[in-house]
């Protein structure tokens, strides 16, 4: 398969350093090179694309209405080149290496704390875990497996049951006793705390519990659940959160239970592996020690 358009590294490096400094001599200087040098390397990348990349004003060069549209895409290929080179390098010495694309709070609360007993069973293995809200595209982001919220939906890969989801309503033990409460309606002019994704959940919840709530959208949104679990322990309203991702809360006493009604939400965790990688040892053994541990 012939090669001949895939860019020189070095020359997409001069394009972006130039881009980002508005000038050829600034980007020579902190590539070390000399100006014609990056001069020279501009002017073949536009050769080979057929269109200009820079205009010159001035003493200063700025990007084209065609420089502009190329370079995010260019610097997202040179963070790509870095993290391949990055984790070749991490996993040289490693008997294996397994990379794991997880939710965020999901990764860093209920997770991390949990790896020391996978890399205990399995020496020598090197594990890269990134953040990832939404489904992507294996193919162009290289991930042995991913934890996904929602439904077993993921194009080009295999969805498996993890478990459900059991959220309970929360609140800092000082502001449970400033408002003593019975029922839920005594929330309705209660502060609430919500997940911007899942602005509905409040709602639900109240329906599950036998009624609706004028209040059930106020209050105050966060985009994490890291987030609304921080404004809860400091007593900033009442929120609604998974049992297991305030483990450490609960047991501390930094959060209290509310009301012990809990709802399962109507989504579920899933294990998402991509096609072809469905035998490898790793991922399989990573598979079955995160299936034990949510059992």
């Amino acid at each position: 398969m012939s090669r001949r358009l895939v860019p020189d590294i070095t020359t997409l490096q001069a394009f972006e350093c130039a881009a980002r400094h508005g000038s050829f001599t600034q980007a020579a200087a902190e590539l070390n090179l000399t100006q014609s040098a990056v001069s020279r390397q501009i002017k073949d990348l536009e050769g080979q694309i057929g269109v200009l990349l820079f205009e010159r004003v001035r003493q200063r060069v700025i990007l084209s209405d065609a420089g502009q549209k190329f370079l995010p895409e260019v610097r997202r290929l040179l963070t790509q080149s870095e993290e391949l080179m990055v984790r070749a390098m991490a996993s040289a010495r490693s008997e294996s290496t397994l990379s794991v694309a997880s939710l965020p709070t999901f990764g860093s609360r209920w997770l991390t704390p949990r790896l020391p007993d996978f890399l205990k069973r399995h020496p020598g293995t090197v594990i890269n875990i990134a953040s990832r809200s939404q489904p992507f595209d294996f193919e162009e982001q290289n991930f042995d497996l991913a934890i996904h919220y929602g439904q077993p939906v993921w194009a080009h890969a295999t969805c498996s049951y993890l478990c459900s989801e059991i959220i309970v309503p929360v609140a800092n033990p000082a502001l449970c006793e400033q408002h003593p409460m019975k029922e839920p309606s005594e929330l309705e002019d209660k502060p609430l705390l919500h997940l911007a994704t899942r602005p509905k959940m409040w709602a639900q919840w109240f329906e599950h519990n036998g009624g609706e709530m004028k209040s059930a959208y106020r209050g105050n949104r966060f985009d994490q659940f890291s987030m609304v679990i921080e404004a809860a322990a400091a007593g900033l309203g009442f929120a609604l959160l998974p049992r297991y991702l305030i483990e450490q809360e609960l047991a501390s006493g930094h959060l209290r239970v509310v009301f012990d009604r809990p709802m399962q939400t109507e989504n579920s965790y899933y294990l998402v592996v991509p096609e072809g990688k469905l035998e490898n040892p790793i991922s399989q053994a990573f598979r079955g020690w995160i299936t034990a541990q949510v059992g």
